[in-house]
């Protein structure tokens, strides 16, 4: 068996066949290991994620070079349902939950699509709730009225019980108090030391993800330029300054595309 969970090689895409938006992304994520994807707004970062979910055609993207494989399996020729049931789960960008859902059945939604058991779904909640308490304690509370740190950690846990071998996630300390992100991260990597949960994270917090990462590709205009171990890129300063943003703060998105057009 492959070390290499997912590959992705020389990844070109546009919006709309005329607005390009990645024009050579490449990097690798092992079994078991925390990948951070990096970048200023409009990096590419975002469309990555999308391209390597196969979801870009939702918003009339279109990947034109390269290719993604997962487990050794061409991404563009399996469907986003079909990747779920492998074991690549997406947390997009926006912590997209059903509104007029409780917390709970948000994350049941999570288990059908896998046509989970009663019997593993209860096992699954009970092990989501002890992961985030707070979801916990409000179970049975419509997700529309929880807290937006409430409503990233459903995103999560709705993930979580699908089960997945590769949790993708874009940007999910956006918006969010410190500590939450703190919190949430500190979850993150619980389920990839204690479990062996592959994860992809891209974030445009540099400081955070830096931390809790084996390894980064920092993007820049739709380019991969450097992949490295996070611990090397964490202590250089000409790094951050050139590519991160100094601090890592986060700038003002701009409008869809979701990713700034490459000149």
């Amino acid at each position: 068996m492959s070390d290499i969970l997912l590959s992705v090689e020389a990844l070109a895409a546009t919006y709309h066949h005329t607005i390009r938006a990645l024009s050579g992304v490449s990097f690798t994520v092992r079994r078991g290991e925390i990948v951070a994807l990096l970048g200023a707004n409009g990096a590419g970062k975002s469309t990555t994620l999308k391209a390597v979910s196969n979801l870009l055609h939702a918003e009339r993207g279109q990947v034109t070079e390269g290719q993604v494989r997962f487990d050794g399996f061409a991404v563009a020729a399996i469907s986003p349902a079909n990747l779920v049931r492998r074991g690549l789960v997406p947390v997009l960008e926006g912590r997209h939950c059903f509104h007029s859902l409780t917390v709970e059945e948000n994350l049941i939604t999570g288990a059908i699509g896998r046509d989970a058991r009663s019997g593993e779904i209860s096992g699954d909640l009970d092990r989501v709730y002890k992961l985030f308490p707070p979801l916990g304690e409000r179970r049975q509370s419509l997700s529309g009225f929880t807290s937006g740190g409430e409503q990233q950690m459903t995103a999560i846990g709705r993930a979580l019980m699908s089960r997945p071998r590769l949790l993708v996630l874009d940007e999910p300390s956006m918006g969010l108090a410190p500590l939450v992100v703190e919190n949430i991260f500190r979850t993150l990597k619980r389920l990839n030391v204690e479990e062996g949960l592959s994860i992809l994270v891209a974030e445009q917090n540099s400081t955070v993800a830096l931390r809790f990462a084996d390894r980064a590709a920092v993007l820049e205009n739709g380019r991969t330029v450097l992949d490295g171990s996070a611990q090397d890129l964490r202590q250089r300063d000409d790094i951050k300054a050139l590519y991160l943003g100094g601090s890592g703060e986060r700038g003002k998105r701009t409008a869809p595309p979701s990713e700034k057009a490459v000149a």
